[in-house]
């Protein structure tokens, strides 16, 4: 069994968590995103780590094969949002949900492919993980439901760090997020909101 120093869910293409990712170049890192131009990107931003495995899947509740939804490549220079390579969900409405006045998003632009999921519990088997130093979710409105089935009792986290504004919804939060909360109070982590998107928790060190 391995300790991993950084694993990410939803890692898009790595130029958000670049820093992060070096910090932990000396111990394994695990990099889980199911977009295909996403996954190239990082094996080319990444090219020089060794330390990296790339897992071109989705994490969900079920081991499966399912539809999997995302902005097309041709349509991020049309829709003039360099951050819609991030979005990707089972739910194709996720995606058109962002629509708004600056975005602009259609049916047209989003492409369908077939994908292999694995549970987060399958994830940590395939790769031996006993435990994590940090994890990052950032996996549009699936967060919620990961969070829900990650048994804190059974893998060591020391830090999480979830986006938690699609939790209830597109841009909605409410009787999940409290959930999550309450959940990772009851697992001694203490939880703080770093920006109106994102939110940390960190273990306690009276964790056994």
């Amino acid at each position: 069994m391995k300790k991993f120093g950084l694993v990410v869910l939803g890692a898009h293409t790595t130029n958000h968590t670049r820093d992060e990712i070096e910090k932990f170049r000396e111990k394994p890192i695990l990099l889980i995103e199911p977009v295909p131009a996403n996954v190239n990107a990082i094996k080319e931003n990444l090219k020089d780590f060794t330390n990296v495995i790339i897992e071109p899947i989705a994490i969900a509740n079920k081991t499966e094969k399912r539809n999997f939804y995302f902005v097309k490549s041709e349509s991020i220079a049309k829709l003039g949002k360099h951050w819609a390579t991030g979005i990707g969900s089972f739910d194709k409405n996720h995606l058109l949900n962002h629509k708004s006045k600056r975005f602009k998003i259609e049916e047209v632009d989003i492409e369908t492919i077939q994908i292999d999921c694995l549970t987060f519990e399958d994830i940590l088997k395939k790769h031996k993980i006993s435990e994590i130093e940090k994890m990052i979710i950032d996996i549009e409105g699936s967060e919620y439901e990961i969070l829900k089935d990650i048994n804190l009792q059974k893998i060591k986290i020391s830090n999480i760090l979830f986006e938690y504004k699609h939790f209830d919804g597109v841009f909605q939060t409410g009787d999940k997020l409290k959930e999550i909360i309450n959940k990772f109070e009851k697992n001694n982590y203490k939880t703080s909101k770093i920006d109106e998107e994102n939110m940390l928790a960190v273990l306690s060190l009276i964790h056994i």
